[in-house]
């Protein structure tokens, strides 16, 4: 980075960037803001390698392991989508995607239900509790972001 100063520096001022969106993390030259996702899973593994590949395609990463963990994220958090693991300690996902779609601050949020143990009906199901798309896992790591980017293109168009 480089930085312009025309004299030496004032005591407690700071330098500042010659640009201002040359800060770290900054989207200069693109038009779109980054989308927050929220993905709640209990197995690490998962949590790790879904930060990995998302946070590879541009995207912010908040992550909860269980519903508690998930309003807690949630109190300070406005994510752009949600991918939900069905198989959850305590209240499962199909519960917790129920209860986000009926509360008015979380209920426009997209959420992606997610399961290893799919099984008939698992479709329907999510459906019902108002995910807009269910997905079996192993989930590829090219096809994650797809789908991610092919809800938040729909919640942007439905909201516009």
């Amino acid at each position: 980075m480089i930085v312009a100063m025309t004299s030496a520096p004032l005591r407690g001022v700071p330098i500042l960037p010659e640009w201002p969106d040359d800060s770290p993390g900054s989207s200069r030259g693109r038009d779109e803001r980054r989308h927050t996702i929220l993905v709640v899973d209990d197995d690490r593994a998962n949590l790790k390698l879904a930060r990995f590949v998302l946070e590879a395609e541009g995207f912010d990463v908040r992550e909860a392991i269980d519903a508690v963990s998930t309003f807690e994220v949630l109190k300070t958090c406005s994510p752009s989508l949600i991918v939900m693991d069905i198989q959850l300690p305590g209240m499962d996902g199909w519960e917790l995607t129920r209860r986000l779609k009926t509360n008015f601050a979380t209920r426009h949020i997209p959420v992606i239900a997610v399961t290893a143990y799919g099984v008939a009906g698992d479709r329907r199901l999510a459906e019902t509790v108002g995910a807009v798309d269910f997905v079996e896992k192993p989930i590829s790591t090219t096809e994650l972001p797809e789908i991610i980017r092919r809800h938040l293109g729909e919640a942007r168009s439905g909201r516009d």
